[in-house]
């Protein structure tokens, strides 16, 4: 029986073991495999925001690539709609998948171009495919774009709109362009937002209000949002599900409240205890200068509850709680490898 992907119940993205590593060294000199992605899964639904959470190094940002189509996945599926864009989609995806899955760089002062002002950048989106210089689709230059232009500047909390409309960007502070940032993502009319450690180049006090604008994305317009953080403070603001990664791997899965406030592997904990007093920011731990382990549990080395089994077998996930955790602390069950 066909599945009725408009449900309610299906997800808009749905990754299924997600495969990426790479090799060090060159031509001449010997180098070694890192395994930035390993057997990865996860699901997000429209209208919910799943956070990628993990130390530098971990995967989170190489996972954000592999689903933008930047580079090829060596192997797994990424259901959009249920269609694996993985074998539909060119190497380099078309435009039609860029309009339903866009980018909010990490960086607010590097992703958007000083030389043109704030109108430039959320006009181009909404050219006409049949424009010489066109990009998503949408409307014409002229005053229906820069009406359009303004209501995105008011949807980001840029107001009066009137008065950025021609700013550059050097004339913004480092909240506000990553507001004007946003806006043109929003200008292609997304179905998914993949935000790359939005909030972290900014000061203290403006990144609550950058959640609270994703927040207000998600909740209005049933925007889907895969945030990329190190802080489980931030994940668990905004996203309903948390997944945890080490070394490509996801160690533990569930909603964002049970994960934040009672997490159960060893990792997710060392995570939480990172995150500074009130008033601080959360900080990533830093990883220990190890090689990768060959056999047994990666985090073996630097967790403080190993034991035999976890220097002998990389453990397979298996549910606790509601959720999925990659650890021998728990009993294998069945039908939780995905």
């Amino acid at each position: 029986m066909a599945t009725d992907l408009n449900a309610p119940s299906a997800p808009l993205l749905e990754v299924r073991g997600l495969r990426k590593t790479y090799s060090t060294g060159g031509p001449f000199t010997a180098g070694r495999r890192v395994v930035a992605a390993e057997d990865v899964a996860f699901r997000i639904r429209r209208g919910e925001a799943v956070a990628l959470v993990g130390e530098s190094g971990s995967g989170k940002s190489t996972i954000a690539r592999l689903l933008l189509r930047l580079e090829p996945a060596d192997a797994g599926e990424a259901l959009l709609d249920g269609v694996d864009v993985f074998r539909r989609e060119p190497r380099h995806a078309s435009r039609g998948y860029r309009r339903r899955v866009q980018m909010v760089f990490q960086d607010p002062f590097g992703s958007l171009n000083p030389a043109h002002d704030v109108a430039h950048h959320l006009t181009r989106p909404l050219l006409r495919l049949d424009s010489p210089d066109r990009a998503h689709g949408g409307q014409a230059a002229g005053a229906p774009a820069r009406e359009r232009v303004l209501e995105l500047l008011r949807t980001v909390g840029l107001e009066p709109a009137e008065e950025f409309v021609h700013r550059h960007p050097y004339e913004l502070s480092g909240g506000q362009r990553q507001r004007v940032a946003i806006a043109r993502s929003l200008a292609a009319d997304p179905d998914l937002l993949v935000a790359d450690e939005p909030t972290s180049m900014l000061d203290v006090s403006i990144r609550t209000g950058l959640l609270n604008l994703l927040a207000k994305l998600k909740r209005e317009r049933g925007l889907a949002i895969l945030l990329i953080t190190h802080d489980l403070a931030s994940a668990r603001f905004l996203a309903e599900r948390i997944v945890v990664l080490y070394q490509g791997r996801v160690v533990e899965d569930g909603p964002g409240g049970a994960v934040v406030e009672s997490p159960a592997h060893p990792y997710t904990r060392a995570l939480l205890a990172s995150i500074a007093g009130p008033g601080g920011a959360a900080a990533a731990p830093r990883a220990a200068a190890t090689a990768a382990a060959t056999r047994g549990c990666p985090f073996a080395a630097r967790c403080p509850e190993v034991h035999d089994a976890c220097r002998a077998e990389d453990p397979a996930p298996r549910g606790h709680d509601g959720r999925r955790v990659r650890c021998h602390l728990y009993p294998a069950t069945p039908g939780t490898a995905r």
